[in-house]
C-alpha cells in the first residue's frame, strides 16, 4: 500500500523537477543567445539566479505536495505542521521532533530519497549553467589563466 502511494508521488515530483530544470536551462540558453559575450558578470549571472529561484520554487512545490499527501492520509491535522515535517524529510535533515506513525513512516523515508535526488538534480542543472557562464567568460577574455 505504501509503495502504491509513494512511487506515484515520487514520479510526480520527478516530473515537477524535470519541468522546472528544463525550463530554467532553456531560459538560460535563450537569454545567453541574446546577450553579448563579455557584457558583464552581473548580466551573465542573472539567468543563473533566475534558474536557481525557479528550481527552488519547484522543490518547495514538491515539499508542499508531500505535506498535503500527509494531511490527506490523516497523518497530520495541520497543513503547516505537515509541510514542516515534509521539508525536514525532503532535505533529509531528520530532526525527529515530529515522527509519523508506524503505518506511514516509510513514506517519510521515500520522501527523503526523493528529496536527495531532486536536490541533486537542481545542483547538477545549476552547475551546468555555471559552467556555461564560465566558458563564455573565458571565450570573451573575462578570465585570465
Amino acid at each position: 500500500m505504501i509503495l502504491m502511494i509513494g512511487f506515484p508521488m515520487m514520479i510526480f515530483c520527478l516530473l515537477v523537477q524535470v519541468a522546472t530544470a528544463y525550463w530554467s536551462v532553456r531560459n538560460f540558453v535563450r537569454n545567453m543567445a541574446h546577450s553579448l559575450p563579455g557584457s558583464g558578470i552581473v548580466a551573465e549571472c542573472l539567468p543563473l539566479v533566475v534558474a536557481m529561484l525557479i528550481m527552488m520554487a519547484g522543490n518547495l512545490v514538491q515539499i508542499v505536495l508531500w505535506g498535503v499527501l500527509f494531511v490527506v492520509l490523516g497523518e497530520f491535522d495541520a497543513l503547516l505542521e505537515a509541510i514542516y515535517h515534509s521539508a525536514v524529510n525532503y532535505a533529509s535533515l531528520g530532526y525527529g521532533d515530529i515522527v509519523m506513525s508506524a503505518r506511514w513512516r516509510l513514506l517519510g523515508a521515500m520522501e527523503a530519497l526523493n528529496g536527495v535526488l531532486m536536490l541533486g538534480m537542481t545542483s547538477a542543472a545549476l552547475m551546468a549553467i555555471l559552467q556555461q557562464i564560465i566558458r563564455r567568460q573565458r571565450l570573451a577574455g573575462g578570465f585570465q589563466d
